[in-house]
């Protein structure tokens, strides 16, 4: 299986970030890693090693990145909000002006990515897939927060706002970004119900996009599962194969 590891010198982020590549073929998925984690997160604990055969066979393609969560909403109590609202702001410009265009020359053409991740890199997932469907094609998340308030400690701004799913998509109504997000499908939220996990979360997230007719799958497992990664090694396979199995026709698929 092919494992190359890059970096470079974000001018958004204002600091040097990595993204480790696995696989050779197949959709490619962008995973954002748990809270004060890294790009090599998802390989030390067993995830990617998990998706190993779809990564072999050709099927998928996995972009992990680093984070800035430590600078921005997981940053030490005496940052103050505004600061923790800028870094969050430049972590979105670097993903959307530097690794989407990362991926697009590794894969050899324009694909339809799907974003992907576990605990606070499930929020990210979540709302870089709502903020950006013209980028992104589906959205595979687990165990998510998707109020920002849960992090912000009551701290509300524009840039809060909107990067706050369950706030502004309860609000959305237009002709360009509501209709793309109704034909995104391939919309996954998942949550187990033991230790520290928070269904409500999920649960909340799925009730504004019901109301905003918005498709997506909301799933809660059982008090078995908790907030950990045997939980996350168990889920990601099966949402996987769900987003490959349900629309092939939707990705076309270049070599590398």
């Amino acid at each position: 299986m092919r494992r190359e590891l890059h970096s470079w010198w974000s001018p958004a982020a204002e600091r040097t970030l990595r993204i480790v590549v696995y696989g050779h073929w197949g959709i490619p998925i962008l995973m954002f890693p748990t809270a004060m984690a890294d790009a090599l997160e998802y390989e030390r604990f067993g995830l990617v090693e998990a998706l190993r055969g779809w990564l072999e066979s050709g099927r998928c393609k996995l972009y992990c990145v680093d984070s800035l969560n430590a600078e921005s909403w997981l940053a030490p109590p005496e940052v103050p909000p505004a600061v923790r609202s800028q870094r969050h702001r430049a972590y979105n410009r670097y993903i959307t002006e530097e690794v989407v265009p990362f991926i697009y020359a590794d894969c050899r053409g324009r694909q339809p990515i799907l974003t992907a991740g576990a605990s606070f890199g499930a929020y990210h997932a979540a709302n870089l897939f709502f903020r950006r469907p013209d980028l992104f094609v589906g959205v595979i998340a687990m165990s998510g927060e998707y109020n920002l308030l849960a992090y912000t400690g009551g701290y509300m701004d524009e840039e809060c706002y909107f990067n706050s799913p369950v706030h502004y998509l309860a609000n959305l109504d237009d002709s360009v970004w509501l209709p793309l997000l109704r034909s995104r499908p391939q919309q996954y939220f998942a949550s187990g119900q033991g230790a520290y996990e928070r269904p409500e979360a999920t649960l909340e997230l799925s009730r504004v996009l019901s109301s905003k007719a918005i498709p997506h799958v909301a799933e809660l497992w059982g008090a078995e599962w908790a907030h950990d990664w045997p939980t996350w090694r168990a889920m990601m396979p099966v949402y996987l194969e769900r987003v490959l199995s349900a629309e092939p026709l939707l990705f076309s698929m270049v070599e590398r």
